[in-house]
């Protein structure tokens, strides 16, 4: 099986529910505590990649972060919606499991078993 890295918050009870179901199957994913060490911009652009969506689909428009930088205004282009994440990792939605050259965000928790075999 293609090695697996889980994105994790452990105060996230998504995130934590997410790493269950895949220790449940046997599975133990690297885990990016994010917030510990927040990706670089070209990690989280791989990682969009990945992903398939845009910046302004990874972030947690809830977080007080989000309204005080005024991410929700049109006019902020990609690399400054990612350099925000870098600078403020909390608005990095999560968890997002990687398996190989695909990943998905686990909301709800079971997406994450999309990924497996």
């Amino acid at each position: 099986m293609t090695d697996l890295t889980l994105y994790h918050n452990p105060r996230c009870s998504k995130s934590r529910g997410a790493l269950q179901l895949l220790e449940e199957r046997g599975l133990n994913p690297s885990i990016v505590r994010y917030l510990e060490t927040p990706p670089s911009a070209a990690q989280l652009q791989a990682l969009l990649d990945k992903l398939g969506i845009g910046a302004r689909q990874l972030l947690r428009s809830g977080e007080e972060e989000y309204r005080s930088l005024n991410l929700g205004s049109p006019d902020l282009s990609e690399a400054q919606l990612i350099e925000a994440m870098v600078k403020h990792p909390k608005l990095i939605e999560r968890p997002i499991l990687i398996a190989g050259d695909r990943a998905v965000i686990g909301r709800p928790p079971e997406k994450v078993l999309e990924l497996l075999p």
